[in-house]
């Protein structure tokens, strides 16, 4: 008798363990938070060597466990590439001209980002911190050599 209590016990804990995860990972537990999703697209360096592009998978995929606030990443080849116009060097005047809405002719270049990345953060707060962090550098040093400087960047704030 004192066997069956015991599993009865044990049965009736794993339930209430199980409950509760499912409660504590339910989106309305979570709907206060607004986590950050950072994202970037970039042209490559053409010869970007091998050890270029796995020195730069491996500083990814370290993010999360150097840099507090991250939470994961994602990154790859665009299923389909953005097109950017480069507009290069512009100076103050032409810089004033364009801002104000007026017609300007500069040369301009087409740049193809067909590569991309996205970072989740905890929040704002956590996305700020990012670039002070000292790991940041390590990260960006592997990814200045896969990629032509300039990127398309923009961030995804939760819902």
């Amino acid at each position: 008798m004192i066997f069956s209590r015991s599993l009865r016990l044990a049965a009736c804990t794993a339930a209430i363990l199980c409950i509760a995860a499912l409660l504590l990972s339910h989106p309305v537990v979570n709907a206060g938070e607004k986590s950050v999703m950072h994202c970037f697209a970039w042209t490559s360096i053409k010869n970007a060597t091998p050890a270029d592009w796995d020195a730069f998978y491996k500083a990814s995929d370290a993010l999360p466990q150097k840099i507090k606030g991250i939470t994961r990443v994602w990154y790859g080849k665009l299923e389909s590439p953005l097109s950017q116009v480069d507009l290069g060097n512009l100076d103050a005047d032409t810089v004033k001209k364009y801002r104000a809405g007026e017609a300007i002719t500069v040369p301009v270049k087409r740049m193809v980002r067909e590569y991309g990345m996205c970072m989740e953060f905890t929040g704002s707060d956590a996305l700020k911190a990012y670039d002070a962090d000292p790991y940041h550098k390590v990260w960006s040093d592997a990814y200045a050599k896969v990629r032509v400087e300039g990127t398309t960047t923009y961030n995804i704030l939760g819902q």
